[in-house]
């Protein structure tokens, strides 16, 4: 059965989604501004933690990295973390997605 998880945060005048869908393939997508700047698929239910590097699309770009780690709940099993520069944010599961 295939499992699916999106977490959202808007951060500097910018739209970050990170997309990830588990089963015999995991597939996990970084999205800035509903473009594609990062991806990564395994075979399997995914390694964790999963550090997934990308920039913001600026003059001078600016990296950005998303970082998935397992929680052990069943409720919430995956967390997600915007790591800008220095700042570190959580990142918000989206429902209903």
């Amino acid at each position: 059965m295939r499992q699916r998880h999106s977490f959202h945060l808007d951060r500097g005048g910018h739209s970050v989604t990170v997309n990830v869908r588990s089963g015999w393939i995991t597939e996990t997508e970084v999205l800035v501004d509903g473009r594609e700047v990062a991806f990564h698929r395994v075979h399997g239910h995914g390694v964790y933690p999963l550090v997934l590097a990308a920039q913001l699309a600026e003059e001078p770009p600016r990296p950005l990295a998303v970082r998935l780690e397992r929680t052990g709940a069943p409720e919430r099993p995956l967390s997600c973390t915007l790591e800008f520069g220095a700042d570190v944010q959580p990142m918000a599961e989206r429902t209903g997605h």
